[in-house]
C-alpha cells in the first residue's frame, strides 16, 4: 500500500515546496524561494521514475502531477520575479499581466501535454518545470539586468512553453527499484545545501537550465533552415527539369 502511495507522496511534496516558495519570497527570502523551486523541480523528476519502476501509474498520479505543477513551477516562479523585480514598477498593470501570463501558459502546456501525444523522445514547448526553474533563478539577478529585460524574459518563457519547438525528454532514462528508497536520502541532502547556500546554488543552476531552453530553440532554428535549403533546392531542381522539357 505504501508503496502505491509513494509516487504520490513526492508528487504532494513538490507542492509542497511550491507553497512554501510563495510564502518565503513574500517575507524577504527569494534566494531561499528560488531553491525550493529548484528541489520541487528535484522532486517532479523522480515521481514517475517512481510510479513507472513500481508499476504504480495512474491518471490520478498524472493529474495530481498537473496540478502541483501549475503552483511549483508556473505560480511559484511568476511570484518570486514579480515581488523582486516588479513589485516597485511604476506600471502596476504591466507588472501584473506579465506576472499572470506566466502561469496561465504554464497551465496550458500542461493542458496540451495530456490531451496530445507528444514526438517520441521530445517535449512540445519547453517543459514548465525547466521555464518555471530558469525564471525563478534569473529572478536572482534582478540587481544586475533591468525591469524590462526580466519582463521579455518572462513572456519570452512563457511562450516558449506554449510553442511548438522541441526538447529532449530525459523521460527514457528509467530509475531501477534498487535505488528508488535512495531518494529521500537524495532530496534531503538537496534541500540541506540549499538551506545552506541557496543563493550561489540557485545561481549555478541557472546555467544548465538555460542551456536546455536554449539548446531547443537552436535546434527548431537549425531544423526549419534545412527544411527551407531543401524546399529551395527541390524547387530548383523542378525548375530545370521543367526547362529540359521544353
Amino acid at each position: 500500500m505504501f508503496a502505491k502511495s509513494l509516487p504520490n507522496l513526492f508528487t504532494i511534496g513538490n507542492l509542497f515546496l511550491g507553497i512554501v516558495a510563495i510564502i518565503l519570497v513574500f517575507n524577504d527570502k527569494p534566494e531561499m524561494a528560488a531553491m525550493m523551486v529548484i528541489v520541487a523541480m528535484l522532486l517532479d523528476g523522480v515521481d514517475g521514475r517512481v510510479a513507472r519502476a513500481l508499476g504504480v501509474t495512474s491518471e490520478f498520479g498524472k493529474e495530481l502531477d498537473s496540478l502541483s505543477d501549475v503552483i511549483s513551477f508556473g505560480v511559484a516562479p511568476a511570484f518570486i520575479m514579480y515581488v523582486v523585480a516588479f513589485q516597485d514598477l511604476n506600471s502596476d498593470a504591466a507588472s501584473w499581466i506579465v506576472t499572470a501570463i506566466f502561469p496561465i501558459c504554464g497551465a496550458l502546456r500542461l493542458a496540451r501535454f495530456n490531451v496530445i501525444s507528444g514526438i517520441p523522445g521530445y517535449f512540445v514547448g519547453l517543459p514548465i518545470p525547466a521555464a518555471g526553474g530558469i525564471l525563478a533563478t534569473l529572478a536572482l539577478f534582478y540587481k544586475d539586468i533591468q525591469p524590462w529585460v526580466l519582463m521579455a524574459s518572462t513572456l519570452a518563457l512563457a511562450l516558449l512553453m506554449v510553442s511548438t519547438v522541441k526538447y529532449p525528454n530525459f523521460k527514457k532514462f528509467g530509475l531501477p527499484k534498487s535505488a528508488i528508497w535512495s531518494i529521500p536520502i537524495v532530496v534531503a541532502i538537496a534541500i540541506a545545501l540549499g538551506v545552506a547556500f541557496p543563493d550561489q546554488l540557485s545561481k549555478i543552476i541557472f546555467v544548465p537550465l538555460l542551456i536546455y531552453a536554449l539548446y531547443g530553440l537552436k535546434k527548431n532554428v537549425n531544423v526549419h533552415g534545412r527544411l527551407r535549403r531543401r524546399s529551395r533546392r527541390a524547387k530548383g531542381d523542378e525548375e530545370r527539369r521543367s526547362k529540359r522539357s521544353v
